[in-house]
């Protein structure tokens, strides 16, 4: 799991300003508006939606604000929202795949390809970079106070492909269609899930030497994930200091 970083970025969301974290509220509120309109308004049964109101949580959304999300995708009001896949190369051939959940594809296709073209990258076709990647389940949970050896046991037979120790929690990597049985699994042996989430791995990493393309790709990133449609940003750049 060399180079790859989703955890550090789930904390860089949450150590972010007040506008941010609005627009991080938006965007879970984007995915459980499409969940409850999928699979319905009950979390028991839309193991999704679940998931989605614990990654709320995670960001301290409150309660109110996540049941009216609810209530209103429940009814026939609420806004249409569409999943739409974008892939694509940044600068020096940093290969990216950008989800976004939007009400206007037109729109939000605009703002992407214009980011990309702002800073040295080219927005491709379907296809063109997601062989690069792998979906898998990654599962993240709290190490303090856990023994690293009994972990790496139980984890492994809750059904675990692999697991990594990165600072103070465990990096639990899954099948994605096994992710929520093995969540549950390494929940029910006493272990503190922060989250799990399916997650694209690189099979490569691109490294970037050039200062000036290294600001343009951090600048390409920032863009996209500050934008309010965008909902999930997966790249090889391995930038790791």
């Amino acid at each position: 799991m060399s180079g790859h970083s989703k955890w550090k970025n789930i904390m860089h969301k949450k150590e972010k300003t007040d506008a941010q974290k609005a627009k991080i509220f938006t965007k879970i509120g984007k995915e459980i508006s499409m969940a409850v309109k999928q699979f319905g308004p009950d979390p028991v049964s839309n193991t999704k939606l679940r998931d989605l109101i614990a990654k709320a949580k995670s960001f301290n959304v409150p309660n109110d604000n996540i049941e009216r999300i609810i209530k209103k995708a429940s009814g026939n009001d609420g806004e249409q929202y569409e999943v739409v896949t974008y892939e694509g190369y940044g600068i020096g051939g940093v290969a990216i795949i950008v989800e976004a959940t939007t009400d206007n594809r037109n729109r939000t296709t605009a703002d992407v390809r214009h980011y990309f073209d702002k800073y040295g990258g080219n927005l491709g076709t379907t296809g063109c970079v997601s062989f690069l990647f792998e979906d898998k389940g990654v599962i993240i949970v709290d190490a303090e106070d856990v023994d690293e050896d009994r972990f790496m046991e139980d984890a492994l037979d809750s059904g675990a492909e692999d697991f990594s120790k990165e600072g103070d929690v465990f990096e639990v990597l899954t099948d994605v269609n096994d992710l929520n049985a093995v969540k549950e699994a390494v929940a029910a042996k006493g272990y503190k899930i922060i989250s799990a989430e399916p997650d694209k791995i690189p099979s490569t990493y691109v490294t970037l030497t050039d200062e000036e393309q290294k600001v343009k790709m951090q600048k390409l990133l920032d863009m996209l994930e500050d934008n309010d449609d965008v909902t999930n940003v997966w790249h090889n750049w391995d930038n790791e200091e």
